[in-house]
């Protein structure tokens, strides 16, 4: 029985290690987003470039102005005046103010709520997602990504990045042709250095939203583990002093 238990889990084993070769093999590597969520300017410019370029469509349901600013260190004006573009209150949730019915009307359905976006699909794929906007004459909306392919969303970071086409590789005769790179087309307003930064600044701001706790417990982190240290040696000390006498 114990071999037959034994024999299941090893073939069990061996199907994951082969799924996951497979998911490997066919998914392609995502560019490294490079995230600090303690960098609170890179939080800082992250959350300036949401609330003026993607909070028009996009909510962050769970997450609250009063929370932000606790949490990256502003004030409610600072807040108020530079975020909070939709007329809410100093203690309400991120709501988008664009209506359903015209969500509905412009993209087909409604834009999704981003406060799980970073949990849900990773800091990587969320970073290669704002690299990898193209222009695309088929589309109904005129952008197409190589990430998520026939995305119903528009770019709206064009004005920073620029203009994006894409460079098909070389394809044998029959084959369908596959996009090799992405060439800049039209320069944007930021140079591909600093456009790289605030695609990272903008991951960064969504991977905080994902788990806000995060700030709290890594800077409790150092505390546990002195507090750990600092517990293991005492209890050395009484093992040490129970055990003196035994020989």
């Amino acid at each position: 029985m114990i071999k037959r238990y034994i024999s299941l889990f090893a073939l069990a084993f061996g199907l994951m290690l082969g799924a996951a070769a497979v998911i490997a093999q066919e998914s392609p590597a995502l560019p490294a987003a490079g995230n600090n969520l303690r960098d609170v300017a890179s939080l800082r410019r992250g959350a300036h470039i949401f609330f003026n370029y993607c909070v028009g469509c996009h909510s962050l349901k769970y997450m609250r102005y009063e929370r932000i600013a606790d949490d990256l260190g502003l004030t409610e004006d600072d807040v108020m005046n530079n975020l909070n573009f939709t007329g809410a209150k100093f203690g309400d949730p991120v709501i988008s103010h664009m209506p359903a019915d015209d969500a509905q009307k412009f993209f087909g359905k409604a834009p999704p709520d981003l406060s799980l976006e970073v949990s849900a699909k990773g800091a990587d794929w969320v970073f290669a997602y704002l690299n990898s906007f193209y222009l695309d004459p088929k589309s109904p909306i005129g952008w197409n990504n190589t990430v998520l392919p026939n995305a119903a969303m528009p770019f709206p970071l064009w004005e920073l990045q620029g203009v994006q086409v894409p460079v098909m590789a070389p394809a044998k005769p029959g084959d369908d042709p596959q996009i090799e790179k992405l060439s800049l087309l039209h320069p944007g307003t930021l140079t591909p250095e600093q456009y790289q930064q605030a695609a990272r600044d903008v991951t960064n701001f969504l991977e905080y939203v994902s788990e806000p706790a995060a700030l709290q417990r890594r800077s409790y982190g150092i505390w546990v583990v002195l507090f750990l240290l600092g517990f293991t040696f005492l209890a050395y000390l009484l093992k040490k002093e129970y055990w003196k006498d035994v020989h």
